[in-house]
């Protein structure tokens, strides 16, 4: 487990922009398998490239015409039992951090992986998310 105190302002950093914070299982069961329309969840990190590229990404991604209807986010290596559960859901995939997944009607549509993310700028990251915006929301 990461110190609260070092990873709060990363948590902001979503926040900030709207992301509502699912710390437990039983939050994550209540957003994704339930949700109607679409849903964003970012796997948020303390890693650099969730730092200089997922979360500046995302933020830039939310000013395009079409967006997810909800936004979310969970902390790997800080909420361990939310981020486990909220993989669960990314079914045909591994677990990666960050990861950036992208739920119509309570399914995986589109996940941005570690490997997606990593040494793209966030300006290639938000056109990844808009472009599946676009086409499921």
């Amino acid at each position: 487990m990461y110190d609260p105190r070092i990873v709060e302002p990363m948590r902001q950093e979503l926040t900030s922009a709207g992301f509502q914070e699912l710390k437990s299982a039983q939050d994550v069961d209540a957003v994704i398998p339930n949700s109607t329309g679409t849903v964003l969840c970012v796997v948020n990190s303390v890693c650099g490239c969730a730092a200089g590229g997922a979360r500046p990404g995302v933020k830039m991604s939310l000013k395009h015409e079409k967006v997810p209807g909800k936004l979310v986010t969970v902390f790997a290596g800080q909420d361990k039992e939310a981020t486990d559960r909220a993989r669960s859901y990314f079914t045909g995939y591994t677990p990666s951090s960050p990861a950036v997944a992208l739920f119509k009607d309570g399914k995986i549509v589109h996940l941005l992986e570690r490997r997606n993310i990593e040494g793209n700028s966030p300006a290639e990251i938000a056109a990844q998310l808009t472009a599946a915006y676009d086409k499921y929301c």
